[in-house]
């Protein structure tokens, strides 16, 4: 049994190697898929913050208004988790162009973090007057 686990695990992703990679220069697809992931990170933190940032508007607008009309906060946690549902499908998909190949996850980072960055800038509209 042993003898099946250990290559396996030649094929886990190993964080630490990611901090040695030059992604302004990176040229191997294995440093090209993990640069493609950071920049996904980084989109997603941005992402949070501007979700925590429309949160509180959100309530904010439901303070101001009268029970009856309030569900600002409620609608933007049921748009959000849609939201992520829609992104993982959508991304996933698009990884089927190179299906198996070493760039599926490039694509699919690369999506992740296109994706990401639109629904920022929608969040933050949500809230502009």
């Amino acid at each position: 049994m042993l003898r099946f686990l250990l290559p396996a695990l030649f094929f886990l992703p190993m964080p630490v190697l990611a901090q040695d990679v030059d992604c302004a220069n990176a040229m191997a697809q294995r440093d090209l898929n993990i640069c493609a992931e950071q920049d996904w990170q980084e989109a997603d933190v941005g992402l949070n913050r501007a979700y925590q940032e429309t949160l509180a508007k959100m309530k904010a607008i439901d303070a101001d208004l009268p029970p009856a009309l309030q569900g600002a906060e409620t609608a933007l946690r049921t748009a959000q988790r849609a939201w992520i549902t829609y992104r993982d499908a959508h991304c996933s998909a698009s990884g089927f162009r190179v299906r198996g190949g070493s760039a599926e996850p490039l694509l699919i980072y690369g999506c992740l973090r296109q994706t990401t960055i639109d629904r920022t800038e929608e969040l933050l509209e949500l809230t502009e007057f």
